[in-house]
């Protein structure tokens, strides 16, 4: 443990400026901690465009800078506030943003089918990972994460999930690389089996959009076989994001039965409150038209805050906390990948 890491901090807390509603104090306060987590962030885009890194969310490279410079430099007490801030209300608000992203009206695009398809690959594959989770005798807020962001959208679904279930920071990175990995294979599996499996481009669009973790990752896999294959997986994969408001409500219901069995706290929150941001903004988004001029630039502010509030993640990290938790949750990751993947497949085959 590094020297910056023990010293006792001599800076003001968070909490303590918020009480006294000291605002250039709490602005100072903040600060630096945000300034470390954003430069992060801004670095981490920047890597995306160098060649051999086309695949790599910038995501996973946010937490991995952060966690580079926790192993090099400590944490010193100054950035301490400003870190917290983005892991926690910085965080929620982009998680509401990323409502505005969405209609009601994706799903009816999709059909019967579609909604079917994306109902059943969520709800299952989420109930299975848990359970597996269990038999694996997995940390449920670890089982929790990888359950969320592989049922429904990688990395922000596991952001989202964090925000409600204890889990540590760890955790977090733990399963964002989970679903970098395996999401990224996919992008490399998928083209080659439309022709094995007989998959229209409908057919194909329809199973990787269900089943494909991030939306880069879904774009990626989708377009190499058309557009007609690449435009019916991203609507599909938008409409599973969907779920992500029901399914968050469902997290805060089975942590708050694990908080009564075990007596120990395993939320955050009472009630995700941000999950009723986040579905007003759905529904704002299906009423009124939000003009290119500012729906594009709120999209790529939205991206930027997840990666701010991951890359500060990243910078709370102890690697010797990640190395402990072993191989067991990649596994939990693999067999989750898989069911998702089959019975999107068994259900886009089904005769009728």
């Amino acid at each position: 443990m590094t020297h910056a890491d023990t010293t006792k901090s001599s800076a003001p807390s968070l909490s303590e400026a918020i009480r006294r509603t000291d605002v250039p104090r709490l602005i100072g306060t903040l600060t630096p901690g945000v300034a470390l987590a954003t430069a992060f962030a801004l670095l981490a885009y920047g890597v995306k465009l160098l060649p051999g890194t086309l695949i790599a969310s910038p995501f996973l490279i946010a937490i991995l800078l952060g966690v580079l410079f926790r192993a090099i430099f400590g944490m010193a007490a100054r950035f301490k506030p400003g870190i917290s801030f983005c892991q926690r209300p910085l965080l929620r608000f982009a998680l509401v943003l990323i409502g505005l992203q969405l209609t009601v009206q994706q799903i009816v695009q999709i059909g019967t089918v579609g909604v079917v398809l994306i109902v059943a690959a969520v709800t299952v594959t989420f109930a299975a990972t848990l359970w597996l989770g269990k038999l694996l005798n997995i940390r449920p807020a670890l089982a929790c994460l990888i359950a969320s962001g592989t049922s429904i959208c990688g990395a922000s679904a596991i952001i989202a999930t964090s925000a409600v279930v204890e889990a540590e920071d760890e955790d977090i990175a733990y399963a964002v690389g989970c679903i970098t990995l395996f999401g990224s294979l996919a992008v490399f599996l998928y083209p080659l089996l439309p022709g094995l499996l007989g998959l229209s481009p409908v057919d194909f669009g329809l199973w990787t959009g269900a089943s494909v973790h991030e939306v880069a990752q879904v774009v990626a896999t989708a377009f190499q076989n058309g557009s007609i294959a690449g435009e019916t997986a991203t609507v599909t994969k938008l409409a599973r994001i969907l779920m992500l408001a029901p399914m968050m409500l469902a997290v805060g219901l089975i942590a708050r039965r694990i908080s009564r069995k075990t007596g120990a706290s395993q939320l955050r929150n009472p009630f995700p409150w941000f999950v009723i941001g986040f579905m007003l903004c759905v529904l704002f988004n299906s009423l009124v038209t939000i003009p290119e001029p500012v729906r594009v630039p709120v999209t790529a502010t939205t991206s930027l805050l997840l990666c701010i509030a991951l890359a500060a993640m990243g910078a709370e990290l102890d690697l010797r906390r990640i190395k402990a938790t072993g191989a067991k949750p990649l596994l939990l990751g693999a067999l989750s990948w898989l069911i998702i993947a089959g019975l999107s497949l068994l259900v886009v085959k089904w005769p009728g």
